[in-house]
């Protein structure tokens, strides 16, 4: 059952189920939503199991109100952490990010403090403003243009608008110290046409954690969405 709750002008979409904690939040990714199979899969586990657990789709996605081409990173995570605020009883938090959201993870991570208890990326794709486009694509969203590239899941194709390149420009994380010292288990496939699998390793490497360890999937692609990689990742739910 889908509930809503107004946060920043806006009805933002959310399911909860009740349980122990830690609880379990997921993160979709770019132009995603909560309906995804790897987010119905841990909300899923979480609900069979009698873990705490909360899905959302950020504002202009899926089923909560606004237009995309208003979103941006820093109105998704504060959509996300007033959510958690309101919704989540437990005291400790893991925080799943799939692609972009698992640059928002380490976002609302940061923001949570003393609550994050860990983080969980798939295919985690922080700073893709600056490493996902060329200098061409670059100049033209400095401009304001809206930007329009082929994706390799037969959609239309994809925009990025100015407004949220712009944001997302200024929440560039990879050449600093992350400081999150909470456990971390990073997801990638091999075969990841989209996000490569080297920047899970440039986080490793930025994460203030001395707890992160990277699996790199043979065969797994962006998505990460077969079965043995939905089980690969609710078994690494399980363990933190």
């Amino acid at each position: 059952m889908t509930d809503t709750l107004e946060i920043g002008g806006q009805q933002i979409a959310y399911r909860h189920t009740a349980g122990s904690g830690p609880a379990v939040v997921f993160l979709p990714g770019y132009m995603s939503d909560m309906a995804g199979g790897k987010a119905t899969a841990v909300f899923d586990w979480c609900a069979q199991n009698g873990r705490e657990c909360l899905l959302l789709d950020y504002s202009g996605c899926g089923e909560s109100s606004g237009e995309f081409a208003d979103g941006a990173l820093s109105i998704w995570r504060y959509e996300v952490v007033a959510l958690i605020e309101a919704k989540i009883a437990a005291d400790r938090v893991v925080v799943v990010g799939s692609s972009m959201g698992g640059w928002l993870m380490l976002l609302v991570g940061m923001a949570l403090g003393d609550r994050l208890h860990g983080v969980i990326g798939i295919a985690s794709a922080p700073d893709f403003s600056d490493w996902g486009f060329d200098e061409v694509q670059k100049s033209q969203l400095r401009a304001g243009t809206t930007i329009y590239e082929e994706n390799n899941y037969g959609y239309d194709p994809t925009p990025t608008h100015a407004k949220f390149w712009q944001d997302a420009e200024g929440l560039k994380l990879l050449d600093r110290a992350i400081p999150i010292t909470a456990p971390v288990r990073l997801l990638h496939g091999q075969d990841d046409a989209d996000v490569p699998s080297d920047i899970s390793l440039r986080l490793a490497a930025a994460l203030e954690s001395d707890d992160v360890q990277v699996t790199l999937v043979k065969g797994g692609d962006h998505r990460l969405s077969r079965d043995n990689d939905v089980a690969l990742l609710l078994r690494t739910v399980e363990t933190l």
